[in-house]
């Protein structure tokens, strides 16, 4: 798929990322893209930081599809969330998700959201920090919260994009959307660098 623009005209860009909000918010920018499944191992290394894991699976994603795709820009992101040093993923069923969010309430976790932009010997690596403060709230509420949004496929159990928002006091970030999975303010500034026209041109 084409890019509409000057500089970027025959360079593809490719979302490597099988999320549904990814992808939703890339097309917030209104330019064309495809989507990718990158294959990764996401398992983190031995004594590996939240941010170190990352910045480094956001750059093993854009990799993984950038070799299939040499001739496009390729958009590799994740997500880890953080509190006190350990990092929080997906809780994949309800029980991890209530144990997640009783372990967080009334506690500010920091969600550090890794961005790769690639393409060839091309890449910038960088991740945006955004600090959460849980509200203190009852296992009743919680329990709720859980059964009315099914936030099994979140890190850290709460979409703020939705009902999850009611169980969150504050949000600090330079990027709104870094939250939700995609930094679309940073990624704005590294894909017009690499040449893209956004808005695009008619």
């Amino acid at each position: 798929m084409s890019i509409s623009t000057t500089a970027s005209q025959n360079s593809p860009l490719i979302l490597a990322s099988t999320s549904v909000y990814r992808r939703e918010l890339l097309t917030r920018l209104r330019i064309p893209f495809d989507v990718v499944s990158p294959k990764v191992d996401e398992t983190p290394f031995t004594g590996e930081s939240s941010l170190e894991l990352a910045l480094r699976l956001a750059n093993a994603k854009a990799t993984a599809v950038a070799k299939e795709h040499p001739q496009a820009w390729v958009i590799g992101s994740d997500q880890v969330a953080d509190l006190c040093g350990a990092a929080i993923g997906k809780p994949g069923n309800f029980e991890r998700a209530m144990a997640q969010l009783q372990l967080m309430r009334g506690q500010t976790v920091t969600f550090h959201t890794a961005l790769c932009l690639m393409k060839g010997d091309t890449q910038t690596t960088l991740s945006i920090p955004t600090e959460v403060t849980f509200r203190k709230l009852s296992d009743e509420i919680l329990e709720s919260y859980l059964l009315a949004e099914e936030p099994y496929d979140c890190a850290g159990s709460a979409k703020s994009e939705g009902l999850g928002i009611s169980l969150l006091e504050s949000i600090k970030s330079d990027d709104p959307t870094a939250l939700i999975g995609l930094p679309l303010i940073a990624l704005t500034g590294l894909l017009r660098e690499a040449g893209f026209a956004i808005p695009a041109r008619n």
